[in-house]
């Protein structure tokens, strides 16, 4: 029997972000999980070392490398549709879940278990951390896209600056005053050129 599951994870790179945006320079679902998983793990490490937490920085990582999986069979709704109303939102809720079930099923049954609370996201400690690193991943491309000069991203970048702003995170808020200054600066001053 084959079981599909990886095959279809590869074709992540096939699905673009942000589709009703002019960009610079595109993501794709595949980039934007690896990113995300970066973000989380850092998050989580920063909650456990710094903040008192207990955050498991290789769980929220891992989690966060399939937290878009569902969109492989669904695409991505772009952000004003998907969150235009609650029904809306309810009901693509239950699409992305269907998905990750459908995926779930194209492994082999003895892994399933395994894989099921990443897919759906069940951990709701782990998931607080992935949702908060998705958002950042997305705050950082409106950064890196404005500081190509395209605005196209500002709005983006106000509302999803005060999404972040919003959450109730302590790991995420140091992360966003220590951390994120750094995505708008140039390689030369990355590196402490001038």
């Amino acid at each position: 029997m084959a079981f599909p599951f990886f095959a279809l994870l590869s074709r992540m790179r096939y699905i673009q972000r942000w589709g009703l945006m002019r960009n610079t320079f595109q993501e794709n679902i595949q980039e934007h999980s690896h990113m995300v998983a970066v973000l989380a793990h850092g998050l989580a490490m920063i909650d456990r070392e710094l903040c008192g937490g207990d955050a498991d920085p290789d769980r929220c990582a891992t989690a966060a490398l399939f937290h878009d999986a569902p969109e492989i069979l669904t695409g991505d709704l772009p952000t004003p549709i998907k969150y235009a109303n609650d029904d809306i939102r309810t009901a693509y809720r239950q699409v992305e879940e269907v998905s990750a079930r459908k995926l779930l099923s194209m492994l082999p049954p003895e892994v399933q278990a395994g894989y099921e609370p990443l897919l759906l996201e069940t951990d709701d400690a782990v998931r607080q951390i992935v949702k908060a690193a998705d958002k950042l991943s997305a705050y950082i491309k409106c950064v890196e896209e404005l500081k190509a000069g395209n605005q196209e991203f500002a709005t983006a970048a106000a509302q999803t600056r005060e999404a972040l702003e919003q959450m109730d995170l302590p790991c995420l808020r140091y992360f966003m005053e220590h951390c994120l200054p750094s995505f708008a600066e140039t390689l030369d001053q990355l590196q402490g050129g001038t």
